[in-house]
């Protein structure tokens, strides 16, 4: 059973997170050959003042 977990900074709309999902299943399907209904997504969305890179918030850019 695969189970995929998203960590995304900010937050991504309904229909975003359904595109991405499915395309993540076809991926998994087409090419692992583990059936959609085998497929779980989870969707982290984290605020900006959560994530940093090169030592900075990414709300302070």
């Amino acid at each position: 059973m695969p189970y995929v977990n998203i960590r995304i900074a900010g937050t991504l709309s309904r229909e975003q997170k359904a595109k991405i999902a499915a395309e993540i299943t076809d991926t998994l399907e087409r090419i692992a050959h583990k059936p959609a209904s085998y497929t779980y997504i989870a969707f982290d969305e984290l605020p900006d003042e959560n994530w940093a890179i090169a030592g900075k918030l990414l709300d302070e850019a």
